[in-house]
């Protein structure tokens, strides 16, 4: 029987760079320990949003792409390929959803919801 399960997170910043890297490390704290990714590769990724909920929608979809296919981790736009031996794998985040997401720039928070 297929099974789908969400799960989610919140995250805070004082600018919209900082809302959206703590969005980004939320999303990767589901998948391993962040304290266990060394910062040797830069990842970067380009997208442009009609407001701020899709922008943030689009970013943290296209980090996952980027995990999923180079088969790395990041913490603050900078990571690792995955070695398992350091790597402790928790959850497969599948996507990114609209369901449940909250973006507030001016408050400096946000809640997003995967599917798992």
């Amino acid at each position: 029987m297929d099974h789908t399960a969400d799960v989610g997170i919140r995250a805070y910043g004082k600018t919209l760079d900082e809302l959206f890297a703590n969005a980004a490390a939320g999303m990767f704290s589901l998948i391993t320990d962040l304290e266990t990714v060394k910062p040797v590769g830069e990842y970067e990724v380009t997208i442009a949003a009609k407001d701020v909920k899709s922008l943030l929608f689009d970013f943290l979809s296209e980090l996952l792409v980027v995990h999923e296919t180079q088969k790395v981790l990041l913490s603050r736009a900078r990571g690792e390929r995955i070695d398992r031996e350091r790597h402790p794998l928790h959850l497969m985040v599948k996507a990114v959803t609209y369901h449940g997401m909250e973006v507030d720039p001016t408050k400096g928070e946000a809640q997003v919801i995967f599917d798992i």
